[in-house]
């Protein structure tokens, strides 16, 4: 699975894969604060988008939620 990072100049950073079925996930990452955003969705379809903010510690919970076990904090992007 291919993850891209895009650089959002005075916002945070964006990494954004194409799940196997077409959708794409989305988090954006902000600097001030440590907001998360989750976006997911179909590209052409704008009714088949949602968007999820959360907190830096909500972003930790549903990390392990996931199954991501090694939260590293404050870390520079890539």
């Amino acid at each position: 699975m291919e993850i891209e990072l895009t650089s959002l100049p005075g916002i945070g950073t964006c990494r954004s894969f194409t799940s196997a079925t077409g959708r794409r996930v989305t988090v954006i990452a902000h600097h001030a604060g440590g907001r998360r955003e989750l976006i997911h969705g179909c590209g052409g379809e704008p009714d088949g988008r949602g968007r999820l903010i959360l907190t830096r510690e909500e972003a930790i919970v549903l990390a392990g939620l996931l199954g991501v076990f090694d939260v590293t904090a404050d870390r520079e992007p890539c």
